[in-house]
């Protein structure tokens, strides 16, 4: 193997899990660089000035060189505004999804080619694996089950993923912290990022108001009847399946299931309405396979958190699918994505569009 075939970016969030990866990628015998990215220019959120000096003094303790990227400006226009929309179209966005397509493993990917290296580590608790009989590549999820980070990576490409690396990808979290207090890595006990790292305390509303100067106007609360039963404080504030802080009296625990954006109203109901057996989504990505012609059984889950579930998927032209679930799913929105799953394997996924019949 060249120099230059056996060289690596480490993309380092100044956490302890890009740490540990850089020090593997060492171990390893690859020729290392550290770089961090600046992407949104506030404390707290992923690339701010505490996040890149921890970066910087874990890569002068690695031994190995560090710059910084900033990508701010791309960051606002690609993933803040594209998260906005989504919000502002009824839509619940998964920035984390388009931040890791865009900006890791695309801008930062470029950077790396054209500084000489040729391929890209990030501490995502994955796994990547070339195929020789499909002639693809394959992501597989990591190893700790509560870790596992395949969900978030469904968008990328087989070109990104055959330069790209996880060491995590066999490893346990718990394993990570303790290879870096071993290594007397000051983050090893460095708490992980937030899920929305540009949104302080969870008030994505608030954000969207500062941002834009724009003010979300109250609207009212329907039943599932279309009875008015009170005033909200603006549809992009509430999301599907939310029962929290809706202020709403019932005689049993309601949810919002649907939301009218043009018309700003917000609908509830009991639980029972939340579940559906079927979605559309759009602009699929396959990784597994080339895309689909024909019904293919899977499994597929709709929030990081969920576990797959069986699953029917339909091709439904123009890049989209349908996919019918064994067992009505609870709070599929639109916007989130779909990931489908053979066994470890992800096949593909895409965005939700809409929950829909399995028979339409």
């Amino acid at each position: 193997m060249t120099n230059r075939e056996k060289s690596a970016v480490i993309a380092m969030s100044g956490g302890v899990d890009s740490t540990v990866a850089a020090y593997l990628m060492k171990e390893a015998g690859y020729r290392c660089m550290g770089v961090t990215m600046r992407l949104y220019r506030s404390s707290g959120s992923c690339g701010s000035q505490q996040d890149i000096d921890d970066a910087r003094n874990a890569a002068l303790l690695l031994g190995i060189p560090f710059e910084t990227v900033d990508l701010s400006d791309v960051f606002r226009k690609q993933i803040v505004e594209s998260f906005i929309k989504v919000y502002e179209e009824g839509g619940t966005p998964n920035p984390c999804i388009d931040c890791n397509k865009y900006m890791k493993f695309d801008r930062l990917l470029s950077y790396a080619s054209g500084a000489g290296f040729r391929y890209i580590v990030s501490g995502h608790y994955a796994r990547t694996e070339y195929d020789a009989a499909s002639g693809r590549y394959l992501l597989r999820k990591g190893l700790d089950a509560s870790k596992d980070q395949s969900y978030y990576l469904y968008r990328l490409s087989q070109e990104q993923l055959s330069r790209i690396i996880f060491p995590l990808g066999e490893l346990t979290k718990k394993e990570v912290r303790a290879l870096a207090e071993r290594q007397g890595f000051p983050n090893s006990k460095k708490r992980d990022s937030q899920d929305i790292c540009f949104v302080q305390n969870g008030d994505y509303a608030g954000f969207m108001e500062e941002y834009t100067g724009k003010k979300y106007p109250g609207g009212v609360f329907l039943d599932v009847s279309g009875k008015t039963l009170g005033t909200h404080r603006g549809a992009v504030r509430y999301t599907i399946g939310q029962r929290k802080g809706l202020g709403i009296a019932a005689g049993e625990p309601i949810y919002v299931v649907d939301k009218d954006m043009q018309q700003n109203t917000v609908t509830v109901g009991p639980e029972k309405y939340l579940y559906h057996s079927a979605l559309l989504a759009k602009d699929m990505n396959w990784i597994s396979v080339g895309g689909i012609k024909e019904p293919v059984r899977c499994k597929a889950k709709t929030r990081y958190r969920q576990q797959e579930q069986p699953a029917t998927v339909y091709p439904a032209g123009e890049g989209a699918v349908k996919v019918v679930f064994d067992e009505p799913q609870r709070a599929i929105a639109k916007g989130q994505a779909v990931v489908l799953y053979d066994g470890d394997t992800v096949v593909g996924g895409g965005t939700i569009l809409s929950v829909c019949s399995p028979e339409d």
